[in-house]
């Protein structure tokens, strides 16, 4: 019998509806509650979905849906100032990534769990929680509460849920970066199957070319301070524009990319963020999962990734153990290890996108250590992209 027959899940992002695509799977009644009255059609940008990631989603029953509308990357080259390539090898097997939008794979893993007949309400901001040994209420600003027998943290990097868990969780990390995204119609040294990481000699930015022609990037645009994404957007576009033309313009085809984008089209994404290590994943009959427990920086490419895998792993606790506890501790053993060193490899990465004036001296003893650890891929990269959920196994206490 499972551990729960009903779960409230606070996030309507991608953990959100993945979870309760799992929970669904598991036999548990399901209602997702968002905050905001309809999902931003714009919010997040294009992420690149690993292999591990798009295997969490088959078994889900939306792995083909997000291969159909993503861009299959094949190849990753990284260049150091512009006039360096290097070719990043590959893992035999694992599978390619897939280029997508937040939104894309939000609006696919959402549509899907409707289908299956789990609810979504928005409008929902979830502002307090009473337990008491059978169940969970969830409180919301506008008055309305909603029961369940466990409630599920998927509310981001910003979490309402964790502070409810434990007052003193340390919040998201600021990188030291805004991103950005855009598209032009210039062409680059590079097919539609590539991605490449340029280390630009003032800030790094990534790049594909996209079908049909032109070259969609993205931007990790060195900032002391942190801005919302809100203040992010209240500054007028020319201003960022001007700010992107300076940073890049001697970097090839950075410059280039930026002089032949539509300010119009510029799309500002805010700061990024990552999680440090929280201590408490759960707490009575509330538990996290996603950007909410273990978001790693985004030069781990796994963010996505792992809140499915989580997701899923939440899902198979609540189905194979007898009560609440010992589902959540099941799940923070299944998952623990794995997202925090992830996110700690990530994490060395990132230094070198926004190094600072002794970083930017120590840039080439840097890109040397990075590019020993990029040519050990079965070391280095295989425990991350082969990683394979058997959902008919049974969770061991």
């Amino acid at each position: 019998m499972s551990a729960a027959r009903t779960a409230a899940v606070i996030g309507g992002g991608i953990a959100g509806p993945a979870v309760a695509l799992a929970l669904h799977k598991a036999g548990i009644e399901t209602t997702v509650y968002e905050q905001h009255p309809v999902r931003d059609k714009a919010a997040g940008g294009t992420i690149a979905l690993a292999p591990n990631g798009v295997a969490a989603l088959h078994l889900l029953g939306a792995g083909s849906a997000v291969e159909a509308a993503g861009q299959r990357l094949d190849r990753q080259i990284m260049t150091l100032g512009g006039d360096r390539r290097i070719e990043l090898p590959g893992l035999p097997g694992a599978g390619p990534y897939q280029a997508i939008s937040r939104a894309e794979v939000s609006r696919i893993l959402r549509e899907l769990a409707i289908g299956h007949g789990v609810r979504f309400e928005y409008g929902k901001r979830l502002t307090a929680a009473r337990e008491n040994e059978r169940s969970v209420t969830a409180v919301f600003g506008d008055g309305s509460e909603a029961t369940a027998d466990v409630l599920i943290g998927a509310d981001g990097v910003h979490s309402v849920v964790r502070g409810l868990i434990d007052p003193g969780a340390p919040g998201p990390a600021y990188t030291g970066m805004l991103a950005f995204e855009g598209w032009a119609p210039v062409g680059v040294e590079s097919d539609e199957r590539t991605m490449v990481f340029a280390f630009g000699e003032r800030a790094y930015y990534l790049y594909w070319a996209t079908p049909g022609g032109g070259t969609g990037y993205g931007i990790n645009l060195p900032q002391p301070t942190p801005m919302s994404l809100t203040e992010a957007r209240r500054v007028p576009v020319a201003e960022w524009m001007t700010v992107l033309r300076e940073t890049y313009r001697n970097d090839v085809p950075g410059g280039a990319l930026i002089e032949g984008t539509d300010p119009a089209t510029l799309q500002v994404n805010g700061a990024l963020h990552i999680m440090p290590p929280v201590p408490h994943w759960h707490r009575g009959r509330m538990v996290l999962v996603g950007d909410a427990v273990h978001a790693p920086s985004n030069s781990s490419g796994q963010g996505a990734s792992l809140a499915v895998e989580s997701a899923i792993q939440l899902a198979r606790c609540l189905r194979d153990a007898g009560d609440v506890p010992g589902a959540f501790r099941a799940y923070e053993k299944l998952r623990r290890r794995r997202v925090e060193g992830i996110a700690a490899q990530a994490a060395r990465v990132n230094r070198t996108k926004a190094p600072g004036a002794v970083g930017k001296a120590l840039m080439p003893v840097l890109m040397r250590l990075l590019l020993k650890t990029a040519m050990k891929p079965e070391r280095t990269m295989a425990p991350a992209l082969r990683y394979r959920i058997d959902w008919d196994e049974r969770v061991a206490a």
